[in-house]
Formats: structure tokens, C-alpha cells, sequence
């Protein structure tokens, strides 16, 4: 399978939403429950004031997310699903369109959590990524990657994406934890 060398752009998530509104089955999988489940279970609070969500999809994961939080920004770059989340979100959610690595929300946030989107990018924007996270991440502030490791033709594997995101933003959270490492590996970053 040939990779893509570059991040993929915002109209190859606005078809796959509009061609199948759930296009990656998160509201029906197990797999896709037991990950959120998991995401979830790995917070170290009980509750974060500020949390960002990066590629929201249709909400989900951010349902489960809003639980914990105080102020809740889910972000995506497709508008469709960005409209589709909308419909049943509670009410300390707010949903944004921006498209990375540029449009970048300004911090500070307790918590970001980047679920299945940093392979999307090529190498370079992910470092762009990283550090645009760093500089949103508020003092003792936490981030949380997870990552399918399938086979995919995305620009990173999902190993390769973690730990380039950990390696570029180790200054600022150089506290990881990993905490699964089979299907899919999810971690915590913090300071």
C-alpha cells in the first residue's frame, strides 16, 4: 500500500462524511466504544475547566468527553460533521470548523485530546501540530493521543505518529504514559 506524503486535506474528510455520515462506524463498533471507554478511563481527573477535542468527528467520543469537562471546543474539518455532532450536544459543548495544522484554536486548555488525527498529517505539520499544542496547553495541563496501529495508506502509522508527537512536545509534557499498546495505543502526555 503506498502512503500519502502529505496531510490529508479537509475535502477528503468532507466527502467520506458526506458519502456516509459515520464513515469510520464510531457510533456502532465495539472496538470504537471500547476505545472511548478507554480514552475516558485514562483521565487523571475528575474534571478538566478547559478541554480540547481534536477531530471531533460526529461527537461521539465528545459526548463522553463533556462528562469531564467544563467548557468543551470540538474541533473538525468537516463542516457536515461538524453539523451532524451539533444535533445532540450537551450544552458546555462548542463546535468550531478549523482546519490544521494553520487554524489552530488559542488555549490555555487543561486538556487535549487528539483521538485517531495525527496520522492525517505528514511529518512537518505534525511538528507544526505539536507545537501549537504546547503552546495551548495550560500549566499542568494534560494531552491525550490514541491511535489505530491497522495498515493504513495515511502520510504516519499510528506508532509513528505518537511518538513523533511525544518526541516534539517532550519539554513541555515530558511525562508519558503508555497505557495500551495492541490495536490501537493511547497515552498520556504531561508536565
Amino acid at each position: 500500500m503506498t502512503r500519502h506524503s502529505e496531510t490529508l486535506p479537509a475535502e477528503y474528510f468532507e466527502r467520506r462524511y458526506r458519502e456516509n455520515i459515520d464513515p469510520w462506524d464510531v457510533r456502532s463498533s465495539a472496538y470504537e466504544r471500547e476505545k472511548y471507554d478507554a480514552t475516558v478511563a485514562a483521565l487523571t481527573r475528575p474534571t478538566y475547566p478547559r478541554v480540547l477535542e481534536v477531530g471531533c468527528s460526529i461527537g461521539v467520543l465528545t459526548a463522553k468527553l463533556s462528562q469531564r469537562s467544563g467548557r468543551l471546543l470540538a474541533i473538525d474539518a468537516s463542516q457536515t460533521a461538524i453539523d451532524a455532532a451539533r444535533g445532540s450536544a450537551p450544552t458546555n459543548v462548542t463546535f468550531e470548523k478549523r482546519v490544521l495544522p494553520g487554524d489552530f484554536p488559542k488555549g490555555p486548555f487543561d486538556l487535549i485530546v487528539l483521538s485517531e488525527v495525527l496520522y492525517y498529517f505528514s511529518e512537518a505539520d505534525l511538528g507544526f501540530v505539536a507545537d501549537r499544542c504546547c503552546e495551548a496547553l495550560a500549566p499542568d495541563g494534560e494531552m491525550v493521543l490514541c491511535h489505530w496501529l491497522g495498515e493504513t495508506d495515511y502520510p504516519l502509522t499510528g506508532h509513528q505518529a505518537s511518538d513523533i508527537f511525544a518526541a516534539a512536545t517532550v519539554k513541555r509534557a515530558p511525562f508519558r504514559r503508555i497505557l495500551r499498546d495492541e490495536v490501537y495505543r493511547l497515552e498520556t502526555l504531561s508536565s
